[in-house]
């Protein structure tokens, strides 16, 4: 099923702000976690947990949800396709691991938020979670911005899958071209 131009460049454009929403989003998010594990004001942690959690919530579970979604309608919806190329393979299975690693992770990050809102941290309480904060988000971001390049660059590459689509796409091509070619000369 390929899309009209114009629902093909909705579904881009969607797909486009969802991603880069997500990825700046995820940015944000790791520099309230380094201000988290890093200063010495109470004010400030609090503050960053907090702020991590409501992050979380409102801006990148519905961003990655979102650009999932919206890679998922615009790979079946143009000639890409969702498995014949290995850049889109590659793309959808990053998104999906991030995706469970995100959801995975609100519950700890809620947590925090809970913890850092009641009572006041020392440098050393959570110390474990407070560095996976750090860390967690620092990967998704490593990540996110693999799926951005390959996105771009669009690397080469057919799956075995793709490789039979194209197959079949020229034999039924040639096999038109070949009855078109009888049915003129039919015609003389």
């Amino acid at each position: 099923m390929t899309m009209t131009s114009g629902l093909r460049k909705l579904a881009l454009t969607a797909h486009v702000i969802s991603s880069i929403g997500w990825l700046g989003a995820v940015a944000g998010f790791l520099v309230l976690a380094v201000a988290g594990l890093t200063s010495e004001e109470t004010g400030i942690v609090r503050a960053a947990y907090v702020a991590m959690e409501l992050v979380t919530r409102f801006v990148i579970v519905p961003l990655c949800l979102a650009s999932l979604v919206s890679g998922i309608v615009q790979s079946l919806g143009t000639p890409w396709g969702l498995f014949r190329h290995w850049w889109v393979v590659a793309k959808l299975v990053l998104t999906l691991i991030a995706t469970a690693i995100l959801l995975v992770h609100t519950r700890p990050i809620g947590y925090m938020a809970e913890v850092t809102a009641q009572t006041t941290l020392s440098g050393a309480d959570f110390s474990k979670l407070r560095i996976q904060l750090v860390v967690t988000p620092a990967a998704g971001l490593l990540v996110l911005v693999i799926t951005t390049v390959l996105g771009v660059y669009k690397p080469r590459g057919l799956t075995r899958y793709g490789w039979r689509k194209r197959r079949e796409r020229r034999v039924a091509t040639n096999e038109n071209d070949t009855k078109r070619s009888i049915d003129v000369d039919d015609e003389h």
